[in-house]
């Protein structure tokens, strides 16, 4: 298996918590989700800055850009470039799932969210630097 993920997806996966914006774009999150959590899996990710596995089931992915809202595809470019860059990584490069989640616990904290995804939505709701604090919990980060 292989994963197509977007920079700021990689944070996403470890607080999400079955919200969406439609039934369909939460059933996919949910199986990427679940494969990132899975510790016993290992399996190859594309980062990219753009759109990815989850992007194809979202109700606001147009042909070329996301249309949430008028700013919404350059938020979401900056909040994918924001992520690769604090991690180290280069987008369009492919990692391993586990050198992923092990960056992430090295070098993400709860509150660094507030710079990396700021002015997400879901940021408020407090599920994703829960996610954050408990990746690094389990994994003694």
């Amino acid at each position: 298996m292989n994963r197509k993920l977007r920079g700021h997806h990689l944070l996403c996966t470890h607080g999400f918590r079955g919200m969406g914006y439609s039934e369909g774009f939460v059933k996919v999150m949910s199986d990427i989700t679940d494969d990132i959590r899975d510790e016993y899996s290992d399996f190859q990710v594309q980062v990219l800055q753009g759109f990815d596995d989850a992007c194809q089931a979202c109700p606001h992915r147009g042909r070329t850009a996301c249309e949430k809202s008028e700013d919404s595809n350059g938020h979401v470019l900056s909040m994918d470039g924001k992520v690769i860059s604090h991690l180290g990584l280069t987008a369009g490069e492919t990692y391993m799932k586990s050198d992923l989640v092990q960056l992430t616990v090295e070098k993400v904290n709860p509150d660094d969210l507030d710079y990396l995804c700021e002015g997400c939505s879901w940021l408020e709701y407090g599920v994703c630097k829960e996610g954050i604090r408990e990746l690094k919990e389990k994994y003694g980060g």
